[in-house]
């Protein structure tokens, strides 16, 4: 794969100079949705699947970008001077806020780069190729520049303030965390609140995680993601009336039961609910995983979806009629949607025996329910970004 990147790089930029590469993962989470921005608890993983990044440093401030998962836009040029969201920028404008991120935290990039890409992860799946975009360049730009005090929690941040800031993307700091401290056979149980994190090891002896991705395209900037944020906004200033809390997150069910009726609108009071009560779910699947006790992890990733579908209503039909078929074969443990929903993805733990079986099934049953057909990847927790060679 590399050498193929690398000859690619050298055809479309030129032979010479100190080029390197570089990995980024793509993520999932397990469980802990729309839970990240409510000041709550999350449990994702890396992937062994992600991005390549081959680049070098340029002499002039030129920034060239090419995807070759977008070829038909050929190089894309900007430069150090234009570090301005541009529509017709398309996916660049990822790693340019990244740039742009960096500068506004202090580490201004003194020369432009040469940057080629190819990512594995399924584009739009949920599986979080635009983080792994965003964390890929700041361990390239912390390389390429000698930024050595910026450690990896940090260019997660960084990560994060370009999508908020830069692409108008107001999303928390999971996916960036998780693409950035990955490490292989873990995930990362992560407070939000105040970025505590510890690895919990995922011993899977007899079971694999298995990936559906329902083909059904949505871009998050596009969706119902902001509003989703803005009415747990809402709901919480109406808590915080009669609580003092600074976060959802902060409340147990019982809590939540006893204050719930500040929030004046029954929709926004689902809101919260679903915040609190998954935030409780992430604590209480943990546990479970450290007791070796899947079945009990598995319930909890059933009910996770059940909430994301009533209370915070982000399924839509691909994603429930995907869990709805995984539900009913024999050998799965727990299935729910995974990532921001509207689309995507679910993630589903599935005995060894019965993947193959539950590929076929839940693949039919889908595509007779939707018109199209899912994709599944059976994947692995790999390590979080890293430079290559």
């Amino acid at each position: 794969m590399q050498e193929k990147l690398m000859e690619k790089f050298k055809e479309l930029y030129q032979d010479g100079g100190d080029i390197r590469t570089y990995f980024s993962p793509g993520r999932v989470n397990l469980i802990g949705e729309h839970t990240d921005y409510n000041g709550g608890h999350v449990f994702p993983c890396a992937l062994t699947i992600g991005t390549y990044g081959i680049a070098r440093m340029r002499e002039d401030r030129k920034l060239r970008f090419y995807s070759m998962n977008f070829e038909a836009l050929g190089v894309v040029e900007s430069s150090l001077e234009d570090l301005v969201y541009h529509e017709e920028a398309n996916w660049t404008n990822f790693p340019k806020g990244v740039i742009w991120a960096f500068r506004e935290h202090g580490y201004e990039t003194p020369k432009g780069m040469d940057l080629l890409l190819f990512g594995n992860i399924p584009n739009g799946s949920g599986l979080s190729s635009s983080a792994s975009v965003e964390v890929l360049t700041g361990v390239i730009l912390k390389d390429m520049f000698g930024f050595q005090d910026v450690s990896m929690v940090d260019i997660a941040l960084y990560g994060q303030y370009g999508e908020n800031k830069f692409n108008g993307m107001n999303c928390g700091i999971m996916d960036q965390f998780a693409i950035a401290m990955g490490k292989k056979d873990h995930a990362i149980f992560l407070d939000t609140s105040t970025l505590h994190y510890e690895y919990a090891p995922i011993r899977l002896e007899d079971a694999k995680i298995v990936i559906a991705a329902s083909n059904k395209k949505r871009r998050l900037t596009d969706s119902k993601y902001n509003e989703r944020r803005s009415e747990c906004e809402t709901a919480l200033a109406q808590i915080q009336e009669v609580a003092d809390i600074r976060s959802l997150g902060e409340l147990d069910e019982m809590q939540f039961e006893k204050v719930k009726g500040a929030v004046f609108d029954p929709v926004k009071a689902k809101r919260a609910k679903h915040a609190v009560f998954e935030n409780q779910r992430t604590v209480k699947a943990v546990k479970a995983l450290k007791a070796n006790d899947l079945e009990t992890f598995g319930e909890l990733m059933n009910e996770s979806h059940i909430s994301l579908r009533d209370d915070y209503e982000v399924t839509g039909p691909e994603l429930d009629a995907l869990v709805e078929a995984a539900w009913q074969q024999p050998g799965v443990i727990g299935s729910r949607m995974t990532g921001a929903g509207f689309g995507g993805c679910t993630v589903s733990i599935v005995k060894n025996e019965a993947v193959d079986a539950f590929i076929e099934n839940v693949g039919s049953i889908y595509k007779e329910k939707i018109g199209y057909a899912a994709d599944f990847y059976v994947v692995e927790i790999g390590e979080g970004a890293r430079r290559l060679s």
